[in-house]
């Protein structure tokens, strides 16, 4: 039997997941003796331990591959979405997630989005009504507008939740406005136009902007004074990171 294995991060990285690798050992083995080294939530640079490993060679590799996994790819979801926080840092601006995130794991990804620095937003359908684009068409010939209508049905159906109304101009933001929509989503907006629509809100509605965030970008829309920030990018497009398990000798 080799010495205590090490589970190493290869490149900088922010932690996540650990306990589904300390569960997938436990699985193979309950003979497997596991140190934390560090938890989820922090920073890692090139080099530094996760975890030792002591047990069985047959479990640890029997069960490498899917611990592994779960742990590359929540830490990749912290790792993005911590950038993308830092991006913001001075701004009053929050980095949220979207539910763009991989069937079946989006409870785990939404951890390693908190874990990262940023904040869930909708988990499904049920914990916010969101009235976008296709809903505002298919209420067009209501009056005195389909955000207002919209708004109103859903206050009446779901009295108990928070209403935001997707809106792709100065036009909408301004009726979503009036139609005391808790949040208003600012769609593919310029950062001019997002500080219109910011100052044109003031203190009736929280702002999240959307649509075309990237690391290159998102300083200068943090920068309008929007409140929220959605970036469906450190879910649906992040990388699993290096880590890899190592025997000693």
């Amino acid at each position: 039997m080799p010495g205590p294995s090490r589970s190493c991060a290869r490149e900088p990285l922010v932690v996540a997941g650990l306990e589904f690798a300390v569960l997938a050992f436990q699985e193979l083995s309950a003979k497997i003796q596991i140190k934390r080294l560090v938890g989820d939530g922090q920073r890692v640079r090139t080099g530094d331990a996760l975890l030792m490993i002591s047990g069985s060679s047959r479990a640890l590799l029997s069960a490498e591959r899917v611990a592994l996994n779960f742990v590359q790819r929540l830490s990749g979801v912290a790792t993005a979405t911590a950038r993308f926080v830092d991006a913001v840092k001075g701004t009053s601006a929050k980095i949220l997630d979207t539910r763009k995130t991989t069937p079946g794991w989006r409870r785990f990804e939404k951890y390693a989005v908190v874990a990262g620095g940023g904040k869930n937003h909708r988990l499904g359908l049920f914990d916010l009504v969101l009235i976008k684009d296709n809903h505002l068409v298919a209420l067009q010939r209501e009056k005195p507008n389909a955000i207002a209508a919209a708004v109103v049905r859903a206050r009446k159906k779901f009295p108990k939740l928070k209403v935001e109304v997707e809106a792709d101009t100065l036009a909408q933001v301004a009726q979503a406005a009036a139609a005391r929509a808790d949040i208003i989503l600012l769609d593919n907006m310029t950062p001019a136009r997002m500080r219109q629509a910011v100052k044109m809100v003031g203190t009736r509605a929280k702002t999240e902007a959307s649509g075309g965030v990237n690391l290159n970008t998102v300083r200068a829309i943090a920068a309008t004074g929007v409140d929220f920030i959605s970036v469906g990018a450190i879910t649906h497009s992040a990388r699993a990171v290096d880590i890899g398990l190592d025997f000693k000798h």
